[in-house]
């Protein structure tokens, strides 16, 4: 058995998102949890490893690989390989151990506070820095300044990995976030997300030069089918996605933008852009692999955010400007 300690994922990140509300309903995994399954007829010929991972709904197949070179996979009541091809009537057990949860420490930040009262803050995110903790980022999060910032004054719903986070952005996008310092703001707040009532405009750079001056795409968003740490338009298993467009500027092989989101699936605007064939410059996982410029990460920033106050009920509305590459880089297109 893999100790609890060890090699385990104590919260299921589905990809580090674009926006993605969290309402902080059964997203951390506990208890020691026991899978048994007969593999059917259709799915004999499958990969061991890709097999478990599809019936373990929210592990990861590099963590799936863990089990199983651990040994807390069985074919038949012995252990298997994660490369073995399953046979139709064979018997798996898989059993995950029980998920601990890291201490997460607080640690002194020069975060970019726009706004801050009794209930709500308001936050410019820089590039490069993990909303909160997850497999693989356990310190340097937004979480772990806003830990020391606020000490004990933030909303406990989605608990010790998340206080305070109501929604997100991926890593590589920066701009605004509204974080919630008690649970009556974070109830308003992921209501307000919920009901797709939050304004939230993104500017954006997209390859290829967009004809019309304005648009929208409503697709459905959902897992990949095929690479699980993706997103993608998934008409059969997504979720309904919609993003508007207006051109700001065009560059001729480029497009600065502004999206508006209706909805908050995760990677939206990314997935959406690409699907028209428009991906985000800098995206290397829905663009092309070689940008021509020294990017980290696509060119997205969450520039404007507005809601209703919760304990005041009136509406706000605030702006981050443009990051430093981001003007550069528009700089330079108008000379490329």
């Amino acid at each position: 058995m893999i100790p609890a300690d060890a090699g385990q994922e104590p919260y299921m990140v589905v990809c580090e998102d674009e926006e993605d509300e969290l309402s902080g309903a059964g997203r951390e995994p506990g208890g020691q949890r026991h899978e048994r399954f007969t593999v059917s007829d259709r799915e004999a010929g499958i990969r061991a490893d890709v097999l478990c991972t599809d019936h373990c709904g929210g592990l990861s197949r590099s963590y799936v690989q863990k089990l199983l070179k651990a040994g807390n996979v069985r074919l038949n009541h012995k252990p298997v390989k994660a490369n073995c091809k399953v046979n139709a009537g064979d018997l798996v057990e898989i059993l995950v151990p029980e998920a601990v949860e890291p201490e997460i420490l607080p640690e002194a930040m020069d975060l970019d506070i726009l706004y801050e009262d009794e209930d709500v803050l308001l936050v410019n995110k820089p590039k490069g820095m993990v909303v909160h903790p997850a497999a693989g980022h356990y310190t340097g999060t937004l979480v772990n300044g806003l830990m020391d910032h606020c000490r004990d004054g933030l909303s406990g719903i989605n608990g010790v990995l998340r206080p305070g986070i109501v929604h997100r952005i991926d890593m590589d996008t920066t701009g605004i976030l509204i974080v919630c310092k008690n649970d009556m703001a974070h109830n308003s707040i992921a209501r307000q997300l919920k009901d797709h009532s939050v304004t939230r405009r993104y500017q954006a750079v997209v390859h290829g030069n967009i004809g019309e001056d304005e648009g929208t795409v409503d697709a459905p968003v959902g897992r990949h089918p095929v690479d699980r740490k993706k997103m993608s338009v998934n008409e059969k298993n997504g979720r309904r996605a919609v993003t508007h467009y207006r051109v700001q500027k065009r560059f001729g092989r480029f497009t600065f933008i502004e999206c508006r989101l209706e909805t908050g699936r995760t990677h939206q605007i990314r997935v959406h852009m690409a699907s028209i064939g428009h991906p985000l410059l800098g995206d290397t996982v829905y663009g092309p692999a070689r940008c021509p410029f020294k990017l980290q990460g696509q060119t997205l920033h969450a520039g404007i955010l507005g809601f209703i106050h919760p304990r005041t009920g009136r509406y706000m509305e605030f702006e981050a400007p443009l990051p430093a590459y981001f003007q550069r880089l528009l700089q330079m297109l108008g000379e490329y």
